[in-house]
């Protein structure tokens, strides 16, 4: 394959397109690659493709299925070095991020294969004994899955495992910022015999091309991983028939950080977690609440933590952190930081362009003491790298202000009462609820609340969103 000319993976053929647009690395701003633009004929081409060989690939035997999937894991394994470069490449990610990423697709590969192998179809007691009634679990149908730019490989293994495991088949497309790396694992599976139009990978960046994926009636699940804006535009659009959806969206993570916590490691945690991935990580703690008996000490260990962060990209050394994804990204987040700052924030800690950074779109790690609620950084979605810190005492209601927001996706809850950690959890209005340690897997389910979307990721609970739950009654004693 070209370094520089990407192709789509469309019916089993590497496809390219009369037009292309470029991929910039945010690192060093240089043009990587260019991807295909597709063609409206080529998105008619990738749906029928996935609705001719749905049939035959549901109805393929597990045993079968699992063969080719772990197969494909292992080829990709063979590759990570390469695709690691690439993801690098297109992402500024640090390389134990990017090996991250890249090993969340090899292990959403192995485990959904397991977890189909104890999926439940269980038989419904018939109380006259006439009946025998049980559930059957077949795969849906075609999935469409549109993917974020952050994660590129995580996003890609979320979607494509369970769909290919269930039986589905699939048309995926990944952002058009950061799409390389999974192109090159789509182009891969051409070396293990999948059948065509099983799986199938496009690009694009005009969404009046690509809107017959959601508006078309072949597809049987959309699925997406994305803002919330976006999400509500694609399921909007999608209505055209009936169909199934699972989306992951928007999140503003609340932390609340009691009197009675472990300060040190909650501050330790709560930097680790806030600028991995440069803060782009839907699941980022947004709004840091702090009780007022301990936000010095949380302040200052926060600003020693996160003062070893060096920023930079790939294979070098030390705790490094990348870049944020673009120009315009980065001039949105200074505006919030800036923002905050003259509405009587305190930059504890960075809020600036680094001046030893001229190339690549760098922004320093910031933490924003005394920050209030009506401020923007609070109340929206920051995915950058800056840390809200707010203080709270025991008069607020701090539940209630963690779940003042529309999104509902992961919170955070650091004391060293067992009592007041379990009322927390559940009484926070979240997807997902970590106590005294931040903790995501494969086998967890994740998924939001509110206006964090619909379905879930990773787990049984994901796998079961691609299959059918169909009831079938045989008559057994007339």
């Amino acid at each position: 394959m070209n370094n520089n000319q990407y192709h789509m993976l469309i019916n089993g053929e590497l496809l390219s397109s009369s037009e292309t647009f470029p991929v910039v690395n945010p690192d060093n701003e240089a043009v990587i690659g260019h991807v295909p633009q597709i063609e409206s004929a080529q998105v008619e081409l990738a749906l029928s493709s996935a609705n001719d060989s749905f049939a035959a690939w549901s109805s393929t035997p597990l045993a079968e299925r699992e063969r080719l999937v772990l197969a494909y894991a292992d080829v990709l394994e063979q590759h990570k070095d390469e695709i690691v470069d690439i993801l690098i490449s297109e992402t500024g990610k640090p390389l134990d991020n990017a090996e991250y990423d890249f090993g969340m697709l090899i292990t959403c590969l192995r485990f959904f294969i397991e977890e189909a192998k104890r999926i439940e179809q269980p038989v419904i007691v018939d109380p006259e004994g006439r009946f025998h009634h049980y559930i059957q679990r077949q795969g849906l149908g075609v999935v469409v899955g549109f993917l974020a730019w952050n994660f590129p490989l995580l996003n890609f293994g979320y979607k494509l495992a369970p769909a290919l495991i269930a039986g589905c088949t699939s048309i995926i497309k990944p952002s058009q910022v950061t799409p390389l790396a999974t192109l090159r694992c789509a182009e891969l599976a051409l070396n293990v015999g999948f059948p065509k139009g099983v799986i199938n990978v496009i690009t694009s960046n005009d969404y009046d091309v690509t809107n017959p994926l959601l508006t078309s009636d072949i597809p049987s699940l959309f699925t997406m991983i994305g803002s919330t804006n976006a999400g509500i535009g694609a399921m909007k659009t999608a209505c055209t028939s009936v169909k199934h959806f699972s989306v992951e969206l928007g999140g503003n993570a609340p932390v609340i950080v009691y009197d009675d916590a472990e300060v040190k490691k909650a501050a330790h945690d709560i930097i680790n977690l806030k600028y991995g991935n440069s803060g782009q990580v839907c699941v980022s703690p947004n709004r840091c609440f702090v009780h007022e008996s301990v936000y010095k000490t949380f302040l200052e260990e926060a600003k020693a933590h996160a003062q070893g962060l060096v920023l930079g990209a790939g294979r070098q050394g030390g705790r490094l952190m990348g870049p944020v994804i673009n120009k315009k990204e980065r001039t949105r987040i200074i505006g919030l930081i800036d923002l905050a700052s003259n509405a009587g924030a305190n930059v504890v800690l960075g809020g600036k362009i680094p001046a030893d950074k001229p190339e690549g779109y760098y922004l320093e790690p910031t933490i924003l003491a005394d920050v209030t609620l009506d401020m923007d950084v609070a109340k929206n979605e920051i995915f950058g790298p800056v840390l809200p810190v707010i203080p709270f005492s025991d008069e607020d209601d701090i539940i209630a202000l963690a779940n003042d927001c529309e999104y509902g996706l992961s919170a955070y809850v650091y004391t060293t009462n067992l009592k007041r950690g379990m009322q927390a959890a559940n009484q926070i209005n979240a997807g997902s609820v970590c106590v005294n340690e931040v903790h995501y897997a494969v086998h967890l389910p994740h998924g939001g609340l509110k206006q964090s979307g619909v379905g879930k990721d990773c787990s049984r609970y994901s796998l079961e969103e691609y299959m059918t739950n169909k009831r079938v009654s045989i008559l057994v004693n007339d």
